[in-house]
């Protein structure tokens, strides 16, 4: 099966600027809330997300089931009605079962597939990631995604550089490692894909000058005038502004994430509920937001300061 061509011009337009992952809502009973996902999804469009990105991680896919991995994937796709780029994730399978599921991705409407490969006691080898990312792309386009490479950055700038070099349908990266890994790695695959940085604004801001499309946003799920200010201080190379914004709003998102039980994650969902997206709910034995740290993390919200010369 040949994959399908993409206008790699499109991906890296759709992978610019703040993005915003695809984090699945739960109720309380701990079963999907389809119609929470849908009020997330049209939100996330209308705050200027190119892209509805699904990752293992912010998509908490450690908590869902094959079966809902796939259903998930298409709940996106059928309410996406083409209005973003939709970017399906695995749950690091075997490659026979990647394929299948790319098979699936592809059939369902995906646009790409973020591949995060099985990687434990250092089983896997250049040659064998090679094999891995090559098979699945010639089913569907694919991304790469770094993390199986921190504490790894040889074995990843290596499987990189060959897949820039020999792999022609992987067309993006999301970076999750940063520092002198990334820098390298922009500078190795930006003329050929997309970049995006999966950290935090620092790090996105230190990778940006090296090749970096976009970032992820956590404000762009339900403050996205902070996250479009931030990036316009990108594109008028106001560093000052940058730094700003980076003190007055991430720094202090993740300083009060750490009062919280659950963490940032907890606080996402928690804050999707506070601005009416979905509720604050997660499957055990990850927490939930109490109804106090609820009421405390509103009041965090309203003690934001304003923005500084910059409209939504």
């Amino acid at each position: 099966m040949k994959a399908p061509s993409i206008d790699r011009d499109w991906v890296r337009h759709a992978l610019s600027g703040p993005i915003a992952a695809v984090q699945p809502p739960f109720l309380r009973d701990g079963s999907l809330d389809l119609a929470g996902l849908r009020r997330e999804i049209d939100h996330n469009i209308a705050a200027g997300s190119g892209v509805l990105l699904m990752t293992y991680w912010d998509g908490l896919f450690a908590l869902l089931t094959d079966a809902e991995v796939t259903a998930l994937l298409e709940a996106v796709v059928e309410h996406a009605r083409g209005r973003a780029m939709v970017v399906a994730a695995d749950r690091q399978w075997w490659t026979g079962k990647a394929i299948q599921f790319a098979d699936f991705a592809r059939e369902a409407g995906a646009d790409v597939v973020m591949l995060l490969p099985p990687h434990w006691g250092g089983s896997v080898t250049r040659h064998s990631l090679v094999a891995h990312y090559r098979a699945v792309s010639e089913h569907i386009p694919v991304m790469i995604v770094t993390g199986p490479f921190q504490a790894q950055h040889a074995l990843g700038l290596e499987v990189i550089r060959t897949l820039v070099d020999e792999v022609p349908n992987v067309v993006a990266i999301k970076d999750d490692v940063g520092g002198e890994f990334a820098r390298r790695v922009a500078l190795m695959a930006h003329e050929r894909w997309a970049v995006l940085s999966g950290r935090l604004k620092p790090d996105h801001l230190a990778l940006h000058p090296h090749g970096c499309d976009g970032y992820m946003s956590w404000y762009l799920h339900f403050m996205p005038e902070i996250a479009h200010a931030y990036w316009r201080t990108i594109e008028t190379g106001d560093l000052a502004g940058s730094a700003r914004i980076i003190r007055d709003y991430d720094d202090a998102w993740f300083d009060f994430s750490k009062t919280l039980n659950g963490g940032f994650d907890a606080m996402y969902h928690g804050a999707q509920e506070i601005f009416g997206i979905a509720g604050r709910w997660r499957r055990p034995p990850f927490e939930s937001l109490t109804d106090e740290e609820i009421e405390r993390l509103r009041g965090f919200f309203a003690g934001l300061p304003p923005l500084q010369g910059a409209t939504s």
